[in-house]
């Protein structure tokens, strides 16, 4: 990520206390308190495919840090070309979320990362063989000693290292965050428009803060049920309650140009679209094509600096680590790119 620039902002909070005291977004915080040899690390854990049973899928599969922090697929694919049942949410800016996954069922990053490992429609794999994976790569052993002050690996010690990666990954100075720090020409009178509208129509009840959402969890069809085929019903697969059927957390809107399609089942393919459902059906009201454009106008000006690094070199397998177990059916894939 750029340094110098995360710098430059850090300096600049509080340049217009008066702006920021008034508005419901804030800009986006500078990094604080990360280990960096762990982080390192979990750069590398987070690339590695290695952590999958098929030894194709990673952590950036799904949550591609060139695409957004997510796979622009309505749902992802996984293990054994199995298409999920949700939309992957970005991974940027994550650390802002009060909860993890569309449901909320994580309470923190770490939580979150283990979850996928083992899923057996994500990277199908357990935790056990994850484990022993990583053990058995001499690199991985000595680096583990190295930011664990000499303990083995663990999967408690890979989502933590996982974890503290995903931390860095924020992306301040976005044109809007510009703005609220006072520079009056950083947005232009279209998406100032398109603000003021998006505040005057109760969008920022739910989408507020510096993650512009991420914060709460609301029932999705407030004014107008929401007509789906996708199976996901939200907050009540993980308390029960019916009064959770439909309850999702409510996705940040940071770097939203970017994280298309829209909604948990990626049901929305544009902000245009995404833009006019909201609208009728969480506020009740018809934008005009004009309305919408300014709205989506400023939508994108909460496009912030994307996380910038070298690649991992990842160390290599020893003859000891146990070998990938390959897909089964290439036609299932080519089906489903047919149908796309």
């Amino acid at each position: 990520m750029n340094i110098l620039k995360i710098s430059l902002l850090a300096l600049a909070v509080g340049a217009s206390p008066q702006l920021q005291a008034t508005e419901p977004i804030q800009p986006i915080q500078p990094v604080k308190e990360i280990n960096a040899a762990m982080a390192e690390l979990g750069k590398k854990l987070y690339f590695d495919p290695r952590l999958s049973k098929s030894g194709v899928i990673s952590c950036n599969s799904c949550h591609n840090l060139s695409m957004g922090g997510t796979d622009n697929l309505k749902t992802s694919i996984g293990d054994n070309w199995q298409q999920g049942p949700i939309n992957s949410p970005t991974v940027l800016n994550a650390s802002l979320n009060l909860a993890q996954f569309w449901d909320g069922r994580a309470e923190d990053l770490q939580e979150q990362a283990g979850g996928p490992i083992a899923n057996p429609m994500e990277m199908g794999s357990s935790h056990a063989l994850a484990v022993d994976v990583i053990s058995s790569i001499p690199g991985y052993v000595r680096e583990f000693k190295l930011v664990f002050n000499g303990e083995d690996v663990s999967i408690e010690r890979i989502t933590g290292a996982i974890a503290e990666f995903e931390k860095t990954l924020v992306t301040p100075n976005a044109p809007f965050d510009q703005w609220l720090l006072g520079d009056a020409e950083a947005i232009t009178s279209f998406e100032r428009e398109g603000y003021e509208l998006f505040k005057s129509s109760g969008c920022t009840a739910c989408h507020n803060g510096a993650a512009v959402g991420g914060n709460s969890l609301q029932k999705m069809g407030v004014v107008k049920p929401y007509s789906t085929s996708n199976p996901a019903e939200g907050r009540i697969a993980v308390t029960g309650k019916d009064a959770d059927r439909f309850t999702f957390k409510v996705p940040t809107l940071r770097n939203v140009e970017l994280t298309y399609p829209y909604f948990h089942d990626g049901e929305a393919a544009t902000l245009t679209e995404a833009v006019d459902i909201m609208a009728r059906l969480q506020l009740g009201r018809e934008f005009s094509q004009e309305e919408n454009a300014k709205i989506v106008a400023f939508l994108k000006t909460l496009t912030g600096d994307q996380p910038r690094f070298l690649l991992p070199m990842l160390p290599p397998s020893a003859d000891a680590t146990p070998r990938p177990t390959p897909f089964e059916d290439d036609d299932a894939l080519k089906q489903e790119i047919s149908r796309r």
